[in-house]
């Protein structure tokens, strides 16, 4: 399993306090110590070990999308921890009427011990985190989903025992998921393929500090819009919807676009024949997966979502 250097209590006091609005934001070394974290407590949490270290905190959660593992997730692992989580949708709150920002994070950061956020414009993230004290943490928006990629790569160590050096192929839309995705398999030293159809593939300067993160540790970085080369030989197969949130208007020329990249038994052929199956839920069946792929033996999909949990409460506990 992952261990990362001696340097952990200076890893978690590098993090304490700080916000997580992407995984470009930390170091390699940290990204791991995260998942380290993970393992640990979600070992305590099995063996009634789990301490309440974030008793008397407050985590104040605000959703302008809808969320069901996201917000259950920080909710529970808030409660894991001994502390107290606060829903809050963005349309109840001054901010959907014209509140600045900067206000809303001044507000909230005399309230709160951190701020979880679930967004639409990742500009709007990095303003509010500017102007909070408290630690605020990316729930998703637009560009980059963090938690989701800790959650993943969590997943990986706990099947294949390690991360470094293992092919992920991603198959979809260059979305949030697969930014964070990517730049999580390169702080781990994991070689991955991006397979998109042309139009629609991740942001290139995203990639460009992909693919330098993964040339440092040992990785690397691919993108193709074959859908066939980006599987072969993968130790782990990765897909998510191919019509997000706000992209419905566009559903059907995204499915003639995307037709070919379905991951069914016909594309898995040509990975490893142990290979895993990942996706980030909610799933779509006979759309960007098959039935028989996601309900086989090689889905991991649900031991993944649980990873939230553990994935969300190191970040808490390290964070706040």
């Amino acid at each position: 399993m992952i261990k990362v250097t001696e340097n952990s209590k200076e890893l978690e006091a590098g993090l304490k306090g700080r916000d997580l609005l992407s995984l470009l934001d930390l170091t390699s070394e940290e990204v791991l110590y995260l998942i380290d974290k993970a393992i640990k407590l979600k070992k305590d949490t099995s063996e009634g070990k789990l301490e309440p270290v974030l008793a008397g905190k407050t985590l104040g959660m605000i959703f302008e999308k809808h969320s069901t593992r996201t917000r259950i997730s920080f909710e529970v692992g808030m409660i894991h921890l001994g502390g107290h989580a606060m829903f809050m949708n963005a349309r109840d709150l001054q901010i959907g009427r014209g509140e600045s920002i900067s206000d809303t994070g001044k507000v909230l950061s005399e309230y709160l011990d951190g701020v979880m956020i679930r967004a639409n414009s990742h500009e709007m993230v990095k303003e509010l985190a500017e102007h909070t004290s408290v630690p605020v943490i990316n729930g998703l928006t637009d560009i980059f989903h963090p938690c989701q990629a800790l959650a993943d790569l969590l997943t990986i160590a706990e099947v294949k025992g390690s991360l470094k050096g293992h092919k992920l192929a991603y198959i979809g839309d260059g979305n949030n998921v697969a930014h964070s995705l990517v730049i999580a398999a390169a702080h781990a030293g994991m070689h991955i393929t991006i397979g998109t159809p042309e139009g629609y593939a991740c942001n290139h300067e995203v990639i460009l500090k992909a693919k330098k993160l993964a040339m440092f540790n040992g990785g690397s970085v691919l993108e193709t819009t074959d859908p066939i080369e980006a599987v072969n030989g993968a130790d782990v197969i990765y897909t998510d919807v191919w019509t997000s949130m706000g992209q419905e208007e566009e559903a059907n020329l995204r499915l003639e676009a995307f037709k070919d990249f379905q991951v069914n038994d016909e594309l898995v052929a040509y990975a490893k024949e142990d290979y895993m199956f990942l996706h980030c839920l909610p799933a779509h069946r006979e759309e960007e997966v098959a039935t028989s792929v996601i309900d086989g033996p090689n889905s991991y999909v649900f031991q993944q979502a649980g990873n939230r949990l553990h994935a969300q409460k190191a970040v808490l506990a390290t964070l706040l």
